[in-house]
């Protein structure tokens, strides 16, 4: 996944980001259940089945179907050899399909897909035509719905909260009062009217579009909310010494995972002279691979620009319950 377009060669292959960091975290091997929580084209999937690992993935997209055809094809060559399953479904969702303490290891790669990014038809680029969709899955509102039916509060609310773009108000008004004249419908008219409302590019090295299609994406797909969900449900399924490695792009994303495996891992501040202890909370659900995040070397930079923004956080599964909801 990714959250960094740039243009790739038509046909290039996929390429999975911190593949070997990932695979290294999970440590998994045969006998090994591990669950693949958002495939894509299924490159984290085919990395953990020469493992000798078995894989449930979970895709919500139903285009990934096409890819999921390969390793159904090869993992379950006969009866005895079952190694892979697809489910088409969000991946908090996964305790809907899978036993409390059952599976070795979870890993979510977040983001946009590269697929995703590269077919102009789903609509998530702002350097490719198409329309204005964004949905990974098939159903519920789309971009278009949101530029064109929200109201300038909420638009740039919206494109500041979930896009992290300072200049929020302006562009909604800019958008607000073009689709009076006409509607939105595809992704270049939009794009071109965010870069109006930003005086051009003037030799950015980032696209004027960029925060604010990642606020629109994150908004059409509920991301954040999924991360949460996700990693409560991971918590579940996970047994003991069990791993979850997640793969994130942006700061929204990597701080919900940051916090969450710190308050898992009961590292609560420990006060000081302005403030008290924060009260400790359950016995510790994961214990931390590593307390920072890792990030992709020169070497997959260089192969693979999207990767930049990456970072990996991995943490172990304990033997303490899981934690209540909040």
């Amino acid at each position: 996944m990714s959250d960094q377009e740039t243009v790739r060669e038509p046909g290039a292959p996929h390429v999975s980001v911190l593949l070997d960091e990932v695979v290294g975290a999970l440590a998994s091997g045969p006998g090994d259940v591990v669950v693949d929580g958002t495939f894509g084209a299924g490159g984290y999937t085919r990395a953990i089945l020469a493992t000798g690992a078995s894989v449930i993935a979970f895709d919500r997209d139903p285009s990934v179907a096409r890819f999921a055809a390969e390793f159904a094809a090869t993992a379950n060559s006969s009866a005895t050899d079952s190694r892979f399953r697809l489910i088409q479904d969000r991946f908090s969702q996964i305790t809907e399909y899978l036993e409390d303490a059952s599976v070795d290891g979870v890993t979510l790669d977040l983001g946009v897909s590269s697929m995703q990014l590269d077919e102009a038809e789903r609509g998530f680029s702002f350097m490719r035509d198409g329309p204005l969709d964004m949905r990974m899955g098939a159903d519920g509102p789309t971009a278009a719905d949101l530029v064109n039916e929200l109201d300038q509060v909420e638009l740039a609310r919206i494109l500041y909260v979930y896009g992290e773009e300072h200049a929020s108000r302006r562009i909604a008004s800019f958008i607000v009062k073009r689709r009076g004249e006409r509607p939105f419908t595809r992704t270049l008219d939009l794009a071109h009217v965010i870069e109006r409302a930003l005086g051009g590019r003037k030799g950015a090295k980032v696209h004027p579009a960029t925060r604010s299609f990642q606020g629109l994406r994150i908004a059409v797909n509920a991301e954040l909310e999924e991360l949460e969900a996700g990693l409560v449900a991971a918590e579940r399924v996970l047994k003991p010494g069990g791993r979850l490695a997640v793969v994130t792009f942006h700061s929204l994303e990597d701080r919900i995972v940051k916090n969450f495996l710190a308050e898992r891992a009961g590292r609560t501040p420990g006060g000081s002279r302005h403030a008290p202890p924060v009260e400790a909370g359950a016995p510790p659900s994961f214990q931390l691979i590593s307390s920072k995040a890792i990030a992709p070397g020169e070497a997959e930079l260089a192969v693979n620009p999207r990767a930049r923004s990456s970072k990996l956080r991995a943490a172990v599964r304990t033997q303490a319950p899981v934690w209540s909801a909040a």
